[in-house]
């Protein structure tokens, strides 16, 4: 009796101890998973080697668009003024960038995948509807290459951009500047394989539209089989009331860069729009003029990826207030640029102060941002606003181009529009440069408070 009552005890003991254990391991919180971007992986290079086969297969074949605005002046379209030639690459930039804001919300939320599909397939067929256009019938040509490839691109663009942000954080900027370079082999390829397909007599304009839209399917096919994403999708926040939008509108330095950009865009594209046509129009040997954007591009390759090694260690406004001099400069150089060696030296050069502008953009967005949180939102409308500039500034430079009377080859008045394109660009770099001291005098304030709390903190 005595036994059976402390086997009882005991056995009563026990179930107490394990009651009592047992909530307290029950309310232990399971391990977070480690959202942070490996740096590196099969994974991660396989979506870095896919983002930039979309980099090369919309901006790069938009960097091509000389090629078509050359052909099309002179050839296809030669009853159209070269101004509302241009509109049609002009609506195309602005589409790439226009749709920011929504597109950069769907890749938030989850549909990288969706939108990667369904803008290769707007895309793809766009450029085989454009083979089908035809001569002298510029609403046809402006349906298919400015709206249709223009809203492809649009959604390929920046999706492509922002996955790199999922597999990468050291080497972020390195992997950014490899990604964006695809845009600029791609404008190294398709203006010589275009050139070339247009003028050879057994291929013409509709064949060489359908080679180069098999090339563009076929990297796409790839592309959106190894780009993978690794972070859950982000429920949607309060950044778009308008305590959010009006947080952001008062950061003065992120508005002046985006002011800074606006002014600098509205310039910088007239190259790889109206180069060639420059070339052809200066003496220049019909032999390198069919290069001159292939040049162009193979310039802006270096310099997309070599100052964004250097911005991580010097500042990203250190390279980027450089950049946009450099390429004022070069554009008020072609004044000077009257054969064959000096448009290709402002080519070459100029491609490289353009590249290293382009890609440095992302990264002072990032800069600029108080709050990651807001860094989708404030990238989507800084590159909606910028994207109005590529829609106006080329038709500007067109109009002021397209002068029946005065100086210049075939009646084409190239100083006052050379003049436009190199004032809007230097102003850019007057804006951005307020948007520095403003940056600089708000990082001190920063530094300022911060050594205050640690003082009082001891």
């Amino acid at each position: 009796m005595h036994n059976s009552q402390a086997t009882s005890t005991t056995l009563s003991d026990n179930s107490r101890s394990d009651l009592v254990e047992k909530p307290d391991a029950l309310d232990l919180p399971p391990p977070l998973p480690d959202t942070s971007p490996p740096d590196g992986g099969s994974t991660a290079w396989l979506t870095l080697a896919g983002a930039w086969m979309v980099q090369f297969s919309t901006f790069g074949y938009l960097n091509a668009f000389g090629v078509y605005q050359d052909y099309y002046t002179r050839t296809f379209l030669s009853h159209v003024s070269p101004s509302n030639i241009s509109w049609i690459g002009s609506v195309q930039l602005f589409l790439m960038y226009a749709p920011a804001v929504i597109v950069g919300s769907a890749f938030d939320s989850g549909y990288f995948h969706y939108v990667q599909i369904a803008g290769s397939a707007v895309l793809v067929f766009s450029i085989f509807m454009l083979s089908l256009v035809q001569q002298d019938q510029y609403y046809q040509v402006f349906l298919a290459q400015g709206l249709g490839i223009g809203l492809g691109v649009g959604l390929l663009f920046l999706p492509s951009l922002s996955i790199v942000s999922h597999h990468f954080r050291r080497r972020r900027a390195l992997a950014t500047g490899l990604v964006v370079s695809g845009a600029s082999c791609g404008g190294i390829v398709y203006p010589i394989l275009l050139n070339h397909l247009f003028e050879n007599p057994r291929m013409g304009f509709a064949n060489g539209v359908r080679v180069s839209g098999g090339l563009v399917a076929g990297l796409l096919v790839i592309a959106n089989c190894t780009m993978r994403t690794r972070l859950p999708p982000k429920r949607r926040n309060s950044l778009f009331t308008r305590n959010g939008i009006m947080h952001i509108a008062c950061d003065g330095a992120y508005v002046w860069s985006i002011a800074g950009a606006f002014c600098t865009n509205l310039g910088l594209f007239v190259p790889f729009f109206y180069l060639q046509l420059f070339a052809v129009d200066h003496n220049v040997s019909p032999a390198i003029t069919t290069y001159i954007l292939a040049i162009l591009n193979a310039g802006s390759t270096l310099g997309r990826i070599a100052p964004m090694a250097l911005a991580d260690r010097l500042g990203v406004y250190t390279m980027l207030l450089p950049a946009i001099l450099s390429s004022a400069v070069l554009v008020f150089g072609l004044f000077g640029a009257n054969g064959t060696g000096g448009v290709v030296a402002i080519a070459a050069l100029f491609g490289f102060s353009s590249g290293a502008y382009v890609s440095l953009i992302p990264p002072l967005l990032g800069t600029l941002c108080t709050d990651l949180s807001e860094l989708g939102l404030r990238m989507g409308l800084a590159f909606s606003i910028v994207g109005t500039s590529m829609l106006v500034g080329t038709p500007v430079f067109g109009a002021l181009l397209d002068i029946s009377s005065g100086p210049g080859s075939g009646g084409r008045v190239w100083w006052r529009a050379v003049v436009f394109a190199g004032v809007c660009i230097v102003a850019g770099f007057a804006c951005m440069s307020v948007s520095r001291a403003l940056y600089e005098r708000r990082r001190r304030r920063s530094d300022v408070a911060a050594r205050l709390a640690s003082t009082g903190a001891v």
